[in-house]
């Protein structure tokens, strides 16, 4: 049965095109963070609490915000009010940027999907901190944790790729409850290199001297295209370098269950990701004791229990919340 986020609020949306809409709605929400009588409202969508701890961290509920719908952090505190027991800013680069020339966000219904090669369009580091300074100041600081997910800039070449990480961790690390590192966007040139274990170490270990004893938990985003053997010496560098948790997964590069007429290039998110995620997940949680989020093809209750089951404690939407609005949260709620 459809709700009424389908019925009304998605064929508005869906008679634009995808970033159109995406915009027109980011600037719904941003203006809604500034009002204490617009944020009352959208409370009106929270599911009932179920508090979980993870990584020092206690959530609200096990839904996060995936990374990619916020990335300027402008709505902030609107995520919050719609009952998301995480939040998750970026991908944030050291640099402003573009992204990717338009159009660059297509839709596919039949497959409940997204193909997206936006490439890291954001205000950059500086502008972000000061905007998530304001947002504390104002009072309106959301109660559940924010993590603040970053990316390499473009312009940056690969081998200064830690300076670029280091750069934005500096600059947002006092306004994140973690910090996660997106070394696995496809839509960036040579960024999913950086998975490799001699590189992953280097930046891993960068960032931990950085913090110091002022530690803050970080995440490693991880591609959902990776060989077993990859994914093995992946979680090695992560267990060596204390990693807090595992974000499986970005988007995939595996159009294989696209109708070639259909397809785009860019990464594909949506219900065709949901087995590879799963299955990433379940064998994350049998080689390793990280804790995994789980993203991924998250339509639906079933959907999500199925990643609960997989061992995710947490999950996070993108996709599924374009396609289903914001009373997802509590149908999966409900079921838990």
């Amino acid at each position: 049965m459809r709700n009424g986020y389908e019925l009304f609020v998605r064929p508005l949306l869906f008679s634009l095109d995808a970033e159109t809409a995406h915009h027109v709605t980011m600037r719904l929400l941003g203006q809604s963070s500034q009002f204490d009588v617009a944020l009352s409202a959208l409370k009106l969508f929270q599911p009932r609490p179920k508090p979980i701890t993870l990584f020092g961290l206690k959530f609200r509920n096990p839904i996060g915000l995936a990374a990619g719908l916020d990335k300027n952090g402008v709505a902030v505190s609107a995520w919050a009010a719609l009952g998301f027991g995480f939040i998750e800013i970026g991908t944030v680069t050291a640099k402003a940027q573009p992204g990717n020339p338009k159009p660059r966000i297509f839709r596919l219904p039949e497959q409940q999907a997204l193909i997206n090669r936006l490439g890291f369009n954001n205000d950059g580091a500086d502008a972000i901190a000061q905007r998530l300074a304001a947002l504390r100041e104002s009072g309106r600081w959301p109660a559940v944790p924010v993590g603040i997910n970053i990316g390499k800039s473009r312009t940056t070449p690969l081998e200064q790729a830690t300076d670029d990480y280091l750069y934005s961790f500096r600059i947002l690390r006092d306004f994140a409850d973690y910090i996660t590192l997106n070394i696995s966007s496809p839509n960036t040139p040579g960024l999913r290199e950086l998975q490799e274990p001699e590189k992953l170490s280097e930046l891993l270990s960068a960032i931990g001297n950085e913090a110091g004893t002022a530690t803050k938990p970080l995440v490693v985003k991880i591609s959902p295209d990776l060989s077993g053997t990859e994914l093995k010496a992946i979680l090695a560098v992560c267990e060596k370098n204390g990693v807090s948790g595992i974000i499986a997964t970005n988007t995939t590069l595996d159009h294989s269950s696209i109708a070639p007429q259909l397809d785009q290039a860019g990464g594909l998110s949506g219900a065709p990701l949901r087995d590879k995620s799963t299955a990433l997940v379940r064998e994350i949680n049998a080689r390793s004791t990280i804790p995994v989020i789980a993203s991924g093809g998250i339509f639906d209750a079933e959907s999500a229990i199925e990643k609960f089951h997989a061992g995710a404690p947490l999950i996070q939407l993108y996709t599924g919340l374009v396609y289903r609005g914001p009373q997802l949260l509590r149908e999966i709620m409900d079921r838990l």
